[in-house]
């Protein structure tokens, strides 16, 4: 696939038949992806050819293959000229994010305090396939309230404080949910998994401020240098997987009905404002808001090992998800269009003064929180103005071996004494889990990170270094 350079950190896919938009590459020539071994490239020109795309199809540098679009993808859509949404666009774990929490706790004081603290936490926080959770919701009345209500449910029910919510993306909760097009299976997978990290790339890892480039911003966020800060990866666990799989089958259905035709049956999809657009887009607001609820339960475990281990408190930094299509307001030709912006694999990275900053976070910008691959640096960013691909960028480090391949290079037992040599406590749920997340199977986070600025995507606010890991 020829790409066209149009500067440093942008590269072009030219629109052909049947794209609609051309295709934006964010990458450095180091970061592109390798065209024999990673079709994510032709996904950026698949999704392009989305009934009422607009401006581009984007890639972010952290981009590599996905379920019908990459992971790393952005595309909008206008449902005023026949636009769709697309659950390939959004992904199986929806409203898959990041979290982070500032301690009041100095780096200096974890090593006497780090194996009681990591013990506690491998204990509170259940992890892996299958069941096992924080919150044991009493029946479906209960979880349909977490599908409504998000954080601000799980808060108002005592598991946070009111201040979390405004450290919240959409404040704790995506509006315009509606649990009854949920499944029952979803449910049923759903229902004893609320306050758990699940399996694969999700974490909870305790980590310290290693690098302030913007004090003024870092302050505003609540961090400083040396500080202790809880990171926290996970989404919507089997109810958001089942809600995808539902209504991927239900839009491939009614595709033909709509006179639809995508190169890629992954991108199925049907217009945002038909029954079947609609029924998707309440089921996953609803998973959405179940993986707000998720995070917010693992917060509370958190705080309560790390008040009981050492008497201090976390604060909510913020939380932001990077599965999920959301109904947004943005310039297009010069012209503000209400558009359904769909990030699989990519974060919002709103700019200082957007309205739907909280107060205390408006002149500063939205955090934009970037993990790095398991025992490698993150990332606190923050957003700018007039950044392009509708305030989007990249969330991680991007996969460039599959997790089989990760196997076959290091056994877990090795990578755990690696990271212990180097100071990085790591409490598993299997050595194979382990193995799937080595280092070597991603993207160096800090290149990535390098030319998302670069390419006036976001700006750096905090590097942030691993002390210990809990894996999923």
């Amino acid at each position: 696939m020829e790409l066209v350079e149009e500067s440093p950190y942008r590269f072009r896919i030219d629109r052909r038949d049947p794209m609609r938009v051309p295709g934006v590459v964010f990458a450095s020539r180091a970061l592109i992806p390798d065209v024999g071994a990673d079709r994510s490239l032709e996904q950026v020109a698949n999704v392009a050819t989305l009934p009422g795309v607009v401006g581009a199809s984007y890639a972010m540098p952290d981009v590599h293959w996905g379920y019908g679009f990459p992971i790393g993808g952005v595309a909008a859509t206008d449902a005023a000229d026949g636009g769709v949404v697309s659950p390939g666009g959004v992904g199986f774990d929806i409203s898959c994010g990041v979290r982070l929490l500032a301690a009041d706790l100095d780096r200096a004081e974890l090593p006497r305090l780090r194996d009681a603290l990591m013990d506690g936490l491998d204990a509170a926080v259940p992890r892996g396939m299958g069941r096992g959770a924080v919150w044991h919701l009493a029946d479906r009345a209960e979880l349909d309230a977490v599908l409504r209500g998000g954080s601000r449910y799980a808060v108002e029910r005592g598991h946070g404080v009111p201040r979390d919510l405004d450290r919240c993306e959409d404040f704790g909760a995506v509006d315009d949910a509606d649990p009854a097009q949920v499944s029952d299976r979803a449910v049923q997978r759903g229902q004893g998994q609320v306050g758990s990290l699940g399996s694969g790339n999700h974490f909870l890892e305790v980590q310290a401020v290693d690098a302030v480039y913007d004090e003024a911003v870092a302050s505003a966020f609540g961090l400083h240098a040396n500080q202790v800060v809880v990171m926290i990866h996970s989404g919507s666990r089997g109810l958001g997987h089942q809600v995808c799989t539902d209504h991927v089958r239900a839009m491939e259905r009614t595709m033909p009905r709509y006179g639809i035709e995508v190169p890629d049956r992954q991108l199925a999809c049907a217009p945002t404002d038909s029954p079947q657009g609609r029924a998707y887009l309440g089921a996953m607001a609803a998973a959405a808001n179940y993986a707000r609820a998720n995070r917010q339960l693992l917060t509370a475990a958190a705080r309560r090992v790390l008040h009981r281990v050492a008497g201090r408190r976390l604060d909510l930094v913020y939380d932001i998800s990077h599965n999920l299509a959301k109904v947004e307001t943005h310039e297009v030709d010069g012209v503000d269009r209400r558009l359904c912006v769909h990030r699989k694999g990519a974060t919002r990275a709103l700019p200082p003064g957007h309205p739907d900053l909280p107060d205390d976070l408006r002149a500063a910008g939205q955090p934009v929180l970037i993990p790095g691959s398991m025992g490698t640096a993150s990332y606190v960013l923050t957003g700018v103005p007039g950044g392009p691909a509708f305030a989007s960028t990249c969330h991680g480090a991007g996969r460039v071996r599959s997790r089989k391949q990760a196997t076959r290079t290091v056994r877990g037992q090795e990578l755990r004494r690696e990271l212990e040599a180097r100071g990085i406590a790591v409490r598993g749920a299997s050595w194979r889990g382990l193995a799937e997340e080595t280092p070597e199977a991603y993207k160096d986070v800090s290149a990535v990170v390098d030319v998302a600025e670069a390419a006036g995507l976001c700006r750096r606010v905090a590097r942030l270094v691993p002390l210990g890991v809990v894996k999923g």
